[in-house]
């Protein structure tokens, strides 16, 4: 297993990684990522074991609902890019039974790659969003190929790809790139059908990086996004040659999919047990809002609140349905239930805005104007922001202004506007869980029990 310090040295490997249109070449060094360094440095510490044979407990596979109901809550202490690997090696092996009806070395080059990422504790993001090009044209009828990653050429040692992947949060902070089709390929466009594994350092990866991490200095104005924050990559694959080891599927269009549901499985899981953290959070920040105005008795204030804490409750419950009632690869390996997984996510995205709104309207207009906490700590201006910002004896001025920064922080200002915009995104959009959703509900018991209700089958 590495070290923090053992992790931090492994990224100097001569990847090349852009932000703000220069070149990174010391990741740690560059004052907008230094946390995100940080931060996957402290989860390699955290579980860090000098025992020869040891491996992190985080990437183990899951064989009960015991154990998947202890990974996750396990994993949302740790960094993000900690649970992207999670989410990228139980995507594929998830993926294995079915491309395995294709080829049978598929199965075992995934089962081998999982051996080496979870042995060297190396570090890994998924990679499925393509550019696109004109979505309403399919990626063969694409006026430039590039539009969506494929196979310019094969070797006898293995493949060479081209294109690009957006949205890939943490790019450059892992070890890897896993690249998967972003949808079901069609008969003709076999060369889109491709998955493998990429190293960061490969030959022809570009990374360029934006961040919602607030500038150096003003982390008393940030508390959430400056404690936690991890660039987002949009990564160019310009002639990336990929050996046969670390390919698990070329060609075969009939699977193409199976990657995508996989992965948008795992990742909606993630985005779940995000948002049921993050809903009471928002219940949180609502009640000492509201307190902190002298407003917490007014009724439709505690309407309001009432209101988000069942938002709350339900995600939470669809969370803890999806992991009790999991489903089972053939070897093994459990995974979270299709319908409550999809259901929550789509639950609590949909109605995220909802919730924001009513916060906002509760939390009132200082929200975006409060003063900074360098005002604060003016020697002038000090004394009187904090002697009007206060609302009462028990409500000191400087504390319902971090209950501001904290609001805006988290749900209007750079980090808040990632956060609505990933809340849908992430797994996949709206459309998509509503489909697996209804994929994976019982319609035909729900007939079968409306009709009998109706009077229109006989009773058994």
């Amino acid at each position: 297993m590495m070290t923090g310090e053992q992790y931090k040295a492994s990224l100097a490997d001569g990847r090349r990684t852009y932000f703000q249109g220069r070149v990174v070449d010391d990741l740690a060094a560059e004052p907008r990522f230094t946390r995100a360094v940080e931060w996957v440095a402290e989860t390699y510490d955290r579980f860090f074991d000098p025992s020869p044979q040891a491996r992190s407990p985080l990437f183990e596979v899951p064989r009960s609902s015991d154990d998947l109901s202890t990974r996750v809550p396990l994993l949302r202490e740790t960094d993000i890019i900690a649970q992207t690997t999670f989410q990228s090696l139980l995507a594929l092996l998830t993926a294995a039974p079915a491309v395995g009806q294709a080829d049978t070395s598929y199965v075992d080059r995934i089962k081998a790659y999982y051996e080496d990422v979870v042995t060297e504790d190396r570090r890994l993001v998924e990679c499925i969003t393509d550019a696109k090009g004109n979505r309403t044209l399919a990626p063969s009828q694409q006026a430039d190929p590039d539009a969506y990653v494929h196979v310019v050429k094969r070797t006898s040692e293995g493949l060479v790809l081209r294109g690009a992947k957006l949205h890939i949060t943490g790019a450059s902070f892992a070890h890897d790139l896993v690249i998967m089709p972003t949808k079901q390929m069609k008969q003709g466009e076999e060369d889109y059908a491709v998955a493998c594994a990429v190293p960061l350092a490969a030959a022809g990866v570009h990374v360029v990086n934006t961040t919602y991490s607030p500038p150096p200095g003003q982390e008393a104005d940030y508390p959430f996004s400056s404690r936690e924050n991890m660039p987002d990559g949009f990564v160019i694959l310009d002639d990336v040659f990929v050996p046969h080891e670390r390919v698990f599927l070329d060609g075969e269009v009939q699977y193409s999919a199976n990657f995508a549901h996989s992965l948008g499985l795992w990742e909606r899981l993630g985005g779940t047990a995000f948002m049921a953290d993050e809903a009471d959070i928002l219940v949180g920040l609502a009640q000492l809002v509201a307190e902190a105005n002298g407003l917490a008795s007014v009724p439709h204030i505690r309407e309001k609140i009432n209101g988000m804490i069942i938002y709350a409750t339900i995600i939470r419950a669809g969370l803890e349905a999806a992991l009790l009632n999991v489903g089972r690869t053939p070897d093994g390996m459990v995974y979270p239930s299709e319908l409550y997984t999809n259901t929550a996510k789509f639950y609590g995205a949909a109605n995220y805005d909802h919730i924001v709104r009513d916060l906002h309207d509760i939390a009132g207009g200082a929200v975006v104007t409060a003063p900074s906490h360098s005002d604060l700590d003016h020697e002038v201006l000090g004394p009187w922001l904090r002697k009007y910002l206060s609302t009462g004896p028990d409500v000191p001025g400087e504390e319902r202004a971090r209950i501001m920064h904290a609001i805006r922080d988290f749900t209007a200002d750079t980090f808040g506007g990632w956060r609505s915009v990933t809340n849908i995104q992430s797994g996949g959009g709206l459309y998509a869980q509503q489909m697996v959703s209804r994929k994976h509900y019982d319609l035909k018991r729900a007939k079968q029990m409306a009709r009998r209700a109706a009077g229109l089958d006989a009773e058994e």
